[in-house]
């Protein structure tokens, strides 16, 4: 394979990056959008919405795609900021979608709510707008991806979760996130064929080179690839770059 070849099947392999994650915020957009139609339209003081009413509107979003056949999502749903929610200083309605040996969960079926009841929630939620996937769209109005990080809240596992900021008062007031996750194993099904078509190992990181996933066995999910930035192509929409794998570095 010459350079140019090399090259433009690097070039191939961001673009399949970017689109898998374009896919996923214009599906985030698409929910957004009847949430905040929602919200507008209620007619208590601050817009404020009822848990049960505001669960069942986005129960009927975002579970068809959790529950469609080799789904890419894992979870998705809506966190409100409790000013809009009656009664609550956060609302989570968030679903999971069919787990297979899930350490907190087990193995299930159908989609499962995320019970925030149990006690182990608690410090979690505590100070949840200073979390990145809380706090990035906040702060820019703009969607974000978290991660990869080990998802102890449901899944155990590396996850992407890609935020999306939903506002109230015409767009004046943020009031919550659109949201969804990602297993990294199910975007390693999803790209992983992409990146085994070029000749050379590659790895996909984030903007601090943290690894999502990679060709080069020695390179792990969570680890620091260090590379030459000349070599590095960006993968559009997104905050990742695909790289030629390095030797894996000792940081974690």
């Amino acid at each position: 394979m010459t350079t140019h070849e090399h090259r433009t099947a690097v070039e191939a392999v961001a673009h399949a990056v970017g689109e898998v994650f374009a896919r996923v915020f214009d599906q985030l957009a698409d929910w957004r959008t009847p949430i905040e139609a929602m919200i507008a339209g209620s007619p208590t003081a601050g817009n404020e919405v009822r848990p049960a009413e505001l669960d069942e509107a986005v129960a009927e979003l975002v579970i068809p795609r959790l529950v469609e056949p080799d789904a890419l999502l894992i979870g998705a749903g809506f966190i409100a900021d409790g000013e809009i929610v009656r009664g609550r200083e956060v609302h989570f309605a968030w679903w999971l979608g069919p787990l297979d040996d899930n350490p907190v969960l087990g193995s299930t079926d159908g989609p499962t709510r995320l019970d925030l009841s149990t006690r182990g929630y608690t410090e979690y939620l505590r100070d949840f707008r200073a979390l990145e996937w809380y706090r990035i769209p906040a702060t820019t109005r703009h969607a974000h991806v978290t991660g990869p990080f080990v998802d102890h809240l449901c899944t155990c596992d590396y996850i992407l979760t890609l935020t999306m900021p939903v506002h109230g008062d015409g767009g004046e007031r943020m009031v919550g996130v659109v949201g969804a996750d990602i297993s990294v194993r199910r975007l390693e099904q999803e790209l992983l064929p992409r990146f085994l078509g070029v000749e050379v190992p590659l790895a996909l990181v984030n903007a601090d080179g943290r690894v999502v996933l990679s060709t080069e066995p020695a390179l792990q999910v969570g680890q620091l690839a260090h590379a030459d930035d000349a070599d590095a192509l960006e993968c559009a929409g997104t905050p990742f770059r695909v790289i030629v794998a390095p030797a894996a570095s000792a940081g974690h």
